[in-house]
């Protein structure tokens, strides 16, 4: 079973999406057997049918002496209408099983590269790859992988009977037959490329969509919000024009093939009438084969019919496949070598550590202190702690290193602040420890353990991080709050919400925790964001806490009143801090001043203040505040 040839068709694209139909064989199977079964049902139900006539008009038969061939036939229609059922229902659900593990591939993959990756893509564009994308894909296992088979197996059958009765009519079958694919391979040529422009016009438009969307008040304020929809217009108008550009391609290759099977079946009509007008060849082989001739062809044009299906599939599942084909951050390389390829983990399933065994799902018990042996974080020993061991990186679309030989420690059960005018690295750090971005060069060390040599998802179940903007999604004050921890009473979510001086809030709402926030926490303040975020910390309880300025969105009062219950969450946690305010560095056991990616100087305020040096600067020109 081999695709066209298409002039740019991606075998190696064929061969994967193979693949992806064959991981369920038995449904790809039973789709195509029970296809093939109505083509040789209709070959049997054009034999009897040219049986009854032939024996009515010419033998003299009566109703009596047909009825049973009648009978029989009535039974094959429906034999044929139930394989055809079955095959079209087996077909389905085999695009539907393939279309549900694809996206779970697809957005399994996308968690597991760094944020990067998609801060480097446009989110709509990535959206109509896992929604429109994987959708397309429908149409090309349910109708046109299986039609690709069919226009193989039922043609050939059919010539495989009718070469020994008729070798005439059998050598019309063989050199009319390939002209449908020639001329798809005529058609293909221009369909593919305009498919292709089809399928990035979506996406194009889907992404430029959501950004007017999503900046929609912005826009407003700058008096561009209609400039932006006519922009959209536009981008609506190329979308139509380019996939009328696709319908008359379809249009017309539908009607080529529909003109070539017809003058195909002319031409055996013509060939067969002759022969018997000079009574060279018997009425009954002569309606049977008549009768038969446009079966013998239906799969070839319904696989023309078919081919824009095709071509579409294999559009979408280029972006589709280029995503998959990113490769994973070095440090998940240990982690798969546990798994099977391509293979979800399940909610819930341990992912091993290097050298050990798997670990059974761990039960949250609500204490900093149930951390796994191998990484024992927060357990106050100063001496040892998280050590950054001469690391640089520079990021893909940077020239410049973004850290430079950086060296310095994170004391366990300390709390550490990282300061610097912006762009001196900050984030770049942070950002290593929750194991977004991993070293170029040099080493992270926990607790003398290698950092890269343990599984991510192993070692963010040991910290929490509160961004300077945090992310919320669209549900109930609840339900983000048990992203921090899913099984949570709501005893446990009450006093995280307490400590994180929120309750008062809530308490003000009409359905309390389960007051829906909104897209993005939009019905929320940023200041009640804020303290959401600091919440979950709080619920987490982890023994690592990476704070990116958590009161950066409160005014001076609620930051007094916040401060308290934030040396509370940072007692005895291992704490890194990036800091731009004095009341939250002074709070610091040490501070690391970072310049251009580089630690210019360590030590307290106090000692800081006094050396004079950046640490000083800022201060002095307020960017620590």
């Amino acid at each position: 079973m081999k695709p066209p040839a298409i002039k740019g068709y991606n075998t190696s694209m064929f061969k994967r999406l193979l693949r992806l139909a064959t991981s369920n064989r038995l449904a790809l199977a039973l789709t195509i057997f029970f296809g093939w079964l109505g083509g040789l049902a209709a070959i049997l139900q054009a034999w009897i049918l040219s049986r009854s006539i032939d024996g009515v008009f010419l033998a003299g038969q009566g109703l009596a002496d047909v009825a049973g061939l009648l009978k029989f036939m009535l039974g094959i229609i429906c034999l044929r209408a139930l394989a055809t059922w079955a095959s079209e229902r087996l077909a389905s659900s085999l695009a539907l099983r393939i279309k549900s593990d694809l996206r779970n591939r697809l957005v399994h993959h996308l968690a597991e590269l760094n944020p990067a990756f998609t801060q480097n893509q446009k989110t709509g564009e990535l959206t109509a790859t896992a929604l429109e994308g994987v959708e397309a894909l429908e149409a090309y296992f349910s109708q046109y992988l299986p039609q690709l088979a069919l226009a193989t197996f039922i043609p050939l059958s059919i010539l495989l009977l009718v070469f020994p009765l008729d070798p005439l009519t059998g050598l019309v079958f063989l050199f009319t037959a390939p002209l449908i694919p020639v001329f798809m391979w005529l058609i293909g040529k221009t369909a593919e490329s305009v498919t292709q422009r089809q399928w990035h016009t979506l996406s194009q438009l889907s992404a430029y969509l959501l950004d007017v969307i999503q900046g929609l008040t912005t826009l407003k304020l700058l008096g561009q919000s209609l400039h932006q929809a006519g922009r959209i217009q536009k981008a609506s108008d190329r979308y139509r024009d380019v996939t009328l550009s696709v319908l008359r391609i379809t249009f017309l290759s539908a009607l080529t093939l529909e003109l070539l099977s017809t003058l195909s079946t002319a031409i055996v009509a013509v060939e067969i009438g002759l022969r018997l007008l000079y009574a060279r060849m018997s009425f009954q082989q002569a309606l049977f084969i008549l009768v038969l001739a446009p079966d013998f062809y239906l799969p070839l044009r319904l696989l023309g019919l078919r081919f824009h299906a095709g071509m579409s599939g294999t559009s979408a599942a280029r972006r589709i496949f280029e995503i998959l084909d990113t490769p994973l951050p070095n440090s998940l390389c240990h982690c798969e070598e546990h798994l099977p390829s391509n293979d979800i983990v399940p909610v819930g399933q341990a992912i091993p550590l290097p050298g050990g065994d798997c670990h059974e799902p761990r039960k949250t018990s609500g204490s900093r202190t149930s951390s796994l042996p191998q990484i024992p974080l927060g357990q106050g020993n100063d001496k040892t702690g998280i050590r950054f061991e001469h690391v640089w990186h520079t990021y893909a679309s940077r020239s410049l290193p973004a850290i430079s030989d950086v060296s310095l420690d994170i004391p366990n059960g300390q709390v550490t602040a990282l300061v610097g005018f912006s762009g001196a690295g900050k984030s770049t750090l942070a950002a290593m420890l929750l194991r977004f971005v991993e070293p170029d060069q040099g080493e992270i060390r926990v607790d003398g353990q290698l950092l890269g040599s343990i599984c991510p998802d192993e070692w963010r179940q040991h910290l929490s991080w509160v961004p300077q903007m945090p992310s919320l999604f669209n549900g109930s004050l609840a339900e983000n709050l048990r992203l921090a921890k899913p099984h949570a009473s709501d005893a446990e979510i009450e006093d995280a919400c307490q400590r994180a001086d929120l309750l008062d809030f809530i308490r003000t709402l009409p359905l309390g925790l389960a007051t829906p926030i909104g897209e993005r926490g939009t019905r929320l303040s940023g200041g009640q964001a804020q303290r959401l975020a600091l919440a979950r910390a709080y619920l987490r309880d982890a023994p690592l806490l990476i704070l990116d300025e958590p009161t950066s969105s409160l005014d001076p009062l609620q930051e007094r009143r916040l401060l308290h219950s934030l040396h509370d969450l940072m007692n005895g946690r291992t704490t890194l801090l990036i800091a731009h305010r004095l009341n939250t560095v002074r709070q610091a056991s040490g501070i690391i001043v970072l310049d251009s990616g580089r630690v210019a100087e360590t030590g307290t305020h106090a000692s800081l203040l006094k050396s004079g040096g950046i640490y000083a600067s800022l201060v002095q020109a307020g960017a620590l505040t």
